[in-house]
């Protein structure tokens, strides 16, 4: 069951003007489920995207890549789930493509202003017939308010579809900000998503678009992990169609371009966190939160140590407080220069460890109180500067074993 996570309402995702999505049942992996979604783009629109750290990554992702540094004005996503189309070689490629080329044949556009994406099982061929088959289908399909379906069309071993959506006030007219999401396994920081879609109706400057979905990016999709394993397969796209019509946002430092980066960034943290909550096998959504850094570098080598341990997350499902775990992923982050003399550690609104040792007042049963609970945060100063990270992640449970053994049965 996922933490405190529960499917949106088609309602609550609010349609974005200049985006239409349409999905279809194509039987990729298993029939009788929406598996192929399209996404069409107003012309204007503008695209910019991040992708895996994965050195084999999949056939889409190298595609995706070609085709944005070819300044093509992207049309159209076709996204695939059950199937990732990754360790397929020069076939997954063609594949790729000609699911590019039959998209674009479709809306008379080029291939190259087509952008795929695949999801699921690695190293099988991709079923390029039934996606070509399926594509009318999901054309038939556009409506601007279809995200709720789409969600829910990306997923794989997701248990629930995730999606959010804002609105602000930009250049005196209301700008809408909908994303959809899906991972819930092969999650870690180098992006640590699966697949994640935010579009906006909000008109930016291409140099800004670039630089706010890595932001966006480093201040949600990097700051998840559930079980250290970077995919093959990790897209963030963000879109901005421009359809509201306002004056251009060319920089950060307005008030108009501050609420749009936050709000931007307020979906993306939303749709990261949903996948943490939805990991596979959860039942603890656990923040990490590193204090008193010399650096955000550094802050995150503590953070990740501690979110990454196996012997960390086991201890987090099983409720038990063997809150050592914790000092000693601190202690292995790669700090150089750590003084383990100077550090407190926090369970929520208990203090565990005071200057390096064990807090005189902490008692066991305290510990235990907070590990019961589905959210917990731990929190550690390491007193030596002003700097702070936060990475979220979840426990490790036996359901997690039993999801990734069954996963191609």
């Amino acid at each position: 069951m996922p933490v405190h996570l529960a499917a949106p309402s088609p309602q609550s995702i609010l349609a974005v003007p200049g985006v239409r999505l349409g999905t279809a049942m194509a039987g990729i992996r298993k029939a009788g489920r929406r598996d192929l979604t399209v996404m069409t783009l107003a012309p204007g629109s503008r695209v910019a995207a991040v992708f895996t750290q994965n050195r084999f990554c999949a056939a889409p992702v190298q595609v995706c890549r070609q085709h944005l540094a070819g300044r093509a004005a992207v049309r159209a996503l076709v996204v695939n789930t059950g199937n990732a189309n990754a360790g397929t070689g020069e076939t997954g490629l063609a594949d790729a493509r000609a699911t590019c080329q039959a998209l674009a044949g479709l809306l008379g556009i080029a291939p190259e202003q087509v952008l795929p994406f695949s999801t699921g099982v690695i190293m099988e061929p991709l079923p390029v017939d039934r996606i070509v088959a399926g594509l009318p289908a999901a054309l038939a399909d556009l409506d601007e308010a279809h995200w709720a379906q789409a969600a829910e069309a990306i997923m794989t071993t997701d248990t629930v579809p995730k999606a959010a959506s804002r609105q602000v006030r930009i250049d005196g007219r209301t700008v809408t900000i909908s994303g959809i999401s899906k991972g819930a396994g092969m999650i870690r920081p180098n992006m640590a998503t699966m697949l994640g879609f935010v579009a906006t109706d909000a008109a930016i400057d291409a140099a800004l678009l670039d630089a706010l979905v890595k932001e966006a990016a480093d201040r949600s999709f990097n700051r998840i992990t559930i079980d250290g394993d970077t995919s093959t397969n990790d897209s963030f796209v963000l879109v901005a169609t421009g359809a509201a019509g306002n004056a251009p946002v060319a920089q950060f430092d307005s008030a108009d371009g501050a609420a749009l980066r936050d709000a931007v960034i307020e979906v993306a943290e939303q749709l990261a966190q949903a996948i943490v909550r939805d990991g596979e096998g959860a039942s603890k959504f656990i923040t990490v939160q590193i204090e008193g850094g010399r650096s955000t570098a550094e802050c995150r080598l503590a953070a990740y140590a501690i979110a990454h341990s196996p012997l960390v997350k086991t201890a987090f499902f099983a409720s038990d407080p063997n809150l050592g775990r914790i000092l000693a992923a601190v202690g292995y982050a790669g700090i150089a220069d750590l003084d383990q003399s100077l550090i407190d550690m926090y369970l929520d609104d208990v203090l565990v460890v005071e200057r390096g040792g064990r807090h005189p007042a902490y008692r066991e049963e305290d510990g235990q109180r907070v590990m019961k609970q589905s959210e917990i945060t731990v929190r550690v100063n390491l007193n030596r500067g002003d700097e702070q990270a936060s990475v979220w992640t979840c426990d490790l449970s036996l359901d997690y074993v039993r999801i990734n053994a069954d996963y191609r049965s």
